[in-house]
């Protein structure tokens, strides 16, 4: 099976309310969309397309190879459509996989009942045609299998990407409740920010947004910090094409970017990690940390900047005094000290949000895991404006 020159349909897997941000890098990358969902988006592309794409994109969490779609309603006729398939032509006999599975189908109770008829269908495949048994198991640092099985539709994948692309390797230490890279990669793209600007991230906790801003701004890519993919352990892998496109990767950074970024974080520990993961991250000297109450942050006297808060949420219900205090402290401050810029506010409760004392020009809709979050956009000007004393509806 040539699956590495041949185009097929490829899905590119974000977490919801992404997918809008995840299609801008991908056709910045030059690739065009087939189809686009709440999840991610279609491509026809090769693995070796996926290659480009696993390295660059720093909004998706898997990028998936096609490999058959069939009908299965149990997991006998499962086994029988995948031991069909080549399986000896992709894995080394002598090699390692692992399953990972989408499934809703009536027959199975657990997922990995339905993983284990997988694995049992490549297995017997191989060793039918080899003599010996790959190995597997849970850990996916080697080549990865995805099922996805819907009622009497299924699909299988080649997983390319293998450990998830949503995180970007630098985070060595996350901190308290951190932000996922994807995530906050994404929050920067819609504040629009050009780059140039300054960025100001009080509250920082273990620095991701002040991170992705400076690796947006140099244009480092995801791939500079990752040399293990599930593509490199399938059978057709040429090394050359990877190291062809982390050389280009290289030779894309912006060496002359320095924008202002500051991040601010009243606890020592907190910038003592946001430090190390910047240092891992290769952008350190672009950031100036500053451990201080958020209020004190140094804003820089320059139009355009944004300045970008990430605070705790709390729980939806009872009371919140102290959160209720923070939040109407950020307005405020952003109102005092902050003119000229735009300013955004991330949670997931709305009834601190009513606390901020702003009316938010934009809401723009994400999750944080589960949670329902909203992105507020302020336009904070110059002087007096009626409409920045009006309450957040």
């Amino acid at each position: 099976m040539e699956v590495f020159n041949t185009p097929n349909k490829v899905i590119i897997t974000c977490n919801k309310r992404l997918s809008p941000y995840l299609q801008q890098e991908v056709k910045e990358l030059g690739f065009d969309i087939v189809r686009a969902f709440p999840t991610g988006v279609e491509l026809k592309v090769s693995i070796n397309d996926t290659i480009k794409l696993n390295l660059n994109l720093r909004t998706a969490s898997q990028i998936l190879y096609s490999l058959k779609e069939f009908t299965a309603n149990n997991p006998t006729e499962l086994y029988e459509q995948l031991s069909q398939i080549a399986w000896e032509e992709l894995i080394q006999f002598d090699g390692y996989f692992s399953v990972s599975s989408n499934v809703d189908n009536e027959t199975i109770s657990t997922p990995l009942f339905a993983n284990v008829k997988v694995k049992d269908a490549i297995v017997d495949r191989i060793k039918e045609k080899k003599g010996m048994r790959p190995n597997s198991g849970p850990d996916n640092n080697k080549a990865v299998v995805h099922l996805y099985w819907k009622d009497d539709r299924a699909e299988i994948f080649i997983d390319t990407s293998g450990e998830t692309l949503a995180k970007h390797g630098y985070r060595k230490i996350p901190g308290k409740a951190p932000m996922l890279e994807a995530l906050a990669a994404s929050t920067i793209m819609a504040s629009k920010w050009d780059g140039n600007a300054p960025f100001v991230n009080p509250m920082c906790g273990s620095g991701t947004l002040a991170i992705e801003a400076a690796l947006i701004a140099t244009n480092r890519k995801p791939g500079l910090l990752r040399m293990n993919y599930s593509f490199m352990h399938f059978i057709g892998y040429d090394e050359t094409i990877f190291f062809q496109e982390r050389r280009l990767l290289k030779d894309q950074i912006n060496k002359k970017a320095a924008p202002q970024i500051i991040a601010s974080d009243i606890s020592e520990e907190a910038i003592n990690v946001s430090k190390m993961n910047a240092r891992t991250a290769g952008v350190e000297q672009l950031i100036s940390f500053e451990v201080c109450d958020f209020a004190e942050t140094h804003v820089p006297k320059e139009e355009g900047g944004v300045i970008l808060f990430n605070p705790e949420y709390g729980e939806r219900l009872g009371t919140h005094s102290k959160l209720e205090i923070t939040y109407k402290r950020m307005g405020d401050f952003m109102k005092q000290e902050c003119k000229g810029y735009r300013g955004y506010i991330f949670t997931g409760n709305p009834d601190l949000a009513k606390k901020i004392g702003l009316r938010a020009s934009r809401r723009i809709e994400f999750y944080n895991g589960k949670l329902d979050c909203r992105l507020l956009e302020y336009e904070l000007y110059e002087g007096t404006r009626e409409k920045t004393k009006v309450l957040y509806e």
